[in-house]
């Protein structure tokens, strides 16, 4: 009954303001360096024509930032560790501020390619450490007010990317993409230096520093990036880019595993995963990953290639899941109070699938309205499941782990959403082909209802003075393609249907967490 009251008594311990003031400085500082991944995806064109860059060159801008940061995720709980959560994250802000300022001046792809993986290197390091704060210096009794804050920046943040990078570049310049990190990236800086108390350097950690467990780690999860992002492009194994990308994938993994459980202060600490609830939390935020960067990416590709949507249009699209994620963020902490984290789970991973079974019916037609109810459904389940998943795989973790947990977690969710994108674009570039030739296999001379559009087609051309029957096949082919298109979208929302659905048995396996009432709730 004492260690009842006693627990009680801590978890009700009232927060210190500035701390709470230094949290959501640094989930603003986590916001700024999550949305900077999608942020210029809308705007490649505006930037390769402004640096006299080829289509290919500027897809870089995006992937450089993607593996740099990838690399920085784990070793940020090292590094914090050593340094300090203030130290560390008022470095990051930093750098983070001043690598946006380079990235604006860039006068070619080199340059700006250059500064785009110093951005996403540094900008790393603000993502992991708001986890690992949120859970420990908050107690479990507001977990329901952090954990819908951290969520929404994690999903929120590469939702309206393309939306705030589309408005931003059409209203100024592409290098106003970069430009708005300054002021905000600066606050950022000065919250994190005078208000972030939450911990004490180590600086004897440094002594043992595993220095081939970063190199293995950098060539590991830098080739996987670079295969995942690259491969389909490429036609995979076909390129010896790729090939030789992939033997670095693997004897990197082999090197970074072998240090990861010998060395004496590994770069990641991959026990965490001895935990039940972490690793399947993991499970979660990776497929979660997939789900989030997926769609992030395939209804802006649908928008531009089947409706002709421009950036702009297409970030007004995007942003009826935004404002669903909003709206739904305070629904979150609410059901977390009171309902069971795996029943939660499963009413979000439920409505995930439906929205994405939903789009299995989707038509060439299908425009803003049609997109709305699948968009509602994405942002408020991926809302619902979220908050519980975080909850899941580090509440209940002791202090002592949570920072290097907290860098493992949130690589999943990163990974997920690479291996996401390859997955789709692939099948998007393999589903359009062998529907394609399905199609075509009708669209002949022996199919009356395909002669008779032909000759409708021809007629209507030969009556403007055109070249009817040339003009006729190429229209009649580019409806075909179309259509093939379409049907190799929806093959893709249908694998994601069946994802999440297999989500939903998948969070029985949970044991209900039984949070650390104690051990969570101070600061050290």
């Amino acid at each position: 009954m004492a260690d009842t009251a006693l627990a009680q008594g801590v978890a009700d311990e009232p927060i210190p303001l500035r701390r709470i003031i230094a949290f959501f400085g640094m989930v603003f500082g986590m916001f700024m360096a999550i949305i900077d991944i999608q942020i210029v995806s809308a705007s490649l064109s505006e930037i390769s024509a402004g640096l006299g860059a080829s289509t290919d060159e500027a897809a870089w801008v995006q992937t450089s930032y993607l593996i740099a940061e990838v690399i920085m995720i784990p070793l940020s709980a090292s590094a914090a560790r050593i340094l300090s959560t203030r130290v560390f994250f008022t470095i990051s802000a930093a750098g983070f501020t001043m690598a946006s300022v380079l990235a604006a001046t860039a006068t070619n792809i080199d340059e700006m390619i250059i500064y785009r993986a110093l951005q996403g290197f540094i900008g790393g390091g603000l993502i992991p450490s708001v986890f690992a704060a949120a859970f420990t210096i908050f107690p479990p009794s507001k977990r329901h007010i952090v954990s819908p804050a951290i969520g929404l920046v994690a999903t929120l943040a590469p939702t309206i990317g393309p939306t705030v990078g589309g408005y931003l570049s059409h209203a100024f310049s592409w290098h106003w993409l970069f430009l708005v990190n300054v002021i905000p990236g600066i606050l950022v800086t000065l919250v994190s230096w005078n208000f972030i108390d939450f911990d004490k350097p180590e600086p004897e950690l440094a002594k043992n520093f595993d220095w081939w467990g970063l190199f293995s780690m950098a060539i590991f999860l830098g080739s996987l990036e670079y295969v995942l992002e690259e491969g389909n492009g490429k036609g995979w194994f076909s390129d010896d880019k790729i090939v030789i990308g992939t033997i670095f994938v693997v004897c990197g993994a082999v090197v970074f595993f072998y240090r990861s459980f010998t060395a004496k202060f590994p770069i990641a600490d991959l026990t965490a995963f001895k935990d039940r609830n972490f690793a399947f939390g993991s499970l979660f935020s990776f497929v979660m990953g997939i789900g989030l960067y997926g769609l992030t990416y395939i209804y802006p590709v649908y928008l531009s290639a089947i409706r002709g949507y421009d950036s702009l249009m297409i970030g007004e699209a995007m942003m009826i899941s935004g404002i669903a994620m909003f709206i739904s963020a305070p629904l979150s902490g609410v059901m977390s109070r009171f309902m069971d984290p795996r029943f939660m789970m499963m009413i979000g991973f439920a409505g995930f699938a439906t929205g994405t079974w939903w789009m299995t019916h989707m038509t060439a037609d299908w425009d803003y309205y049609e997109l709305i109810i699948p968009q509602v459904l994405r942002g408020m389940s991926m809302m619902i499941a979220m908050v519980p998943i975080n909850n899941v795989a580090l509440g209940t973790l002791p202090p002592d782990r949570i920072k290097g947990a907290s860098s493992l977690y949130n690589l999943t969710r990163n990974l997920g959403g690479a291996v996401g994108l390859a997955i789709i674009n692939t099948l998007l570039t393999r589903q359009t082909t062998a529907h394609y030739q399905q199609l075509a296999e009708h669209v002949q001379w022996a199919n009356p209802e395909a002669l008779d559009f032909y000759q409708s087609l021809s007629n209507k051309f030969s009556a403007l003075g055109l070249d009817g029957a040339t003009l006729a096949i190429s229209q009649l082919s580019g409806l075909v393609r179309q259509q093939a298109y379409v049907m190799s979208f929806i093959d893709v929302f249908l694998l994601l249907t069946v994802l999440f659905a297999a989500l939903v048995v998948a969070a029985l396996a949970l044991r209900k967490p039984k949070p650390q009432a104690a051990g969570a709730g101070g600061g050290h």
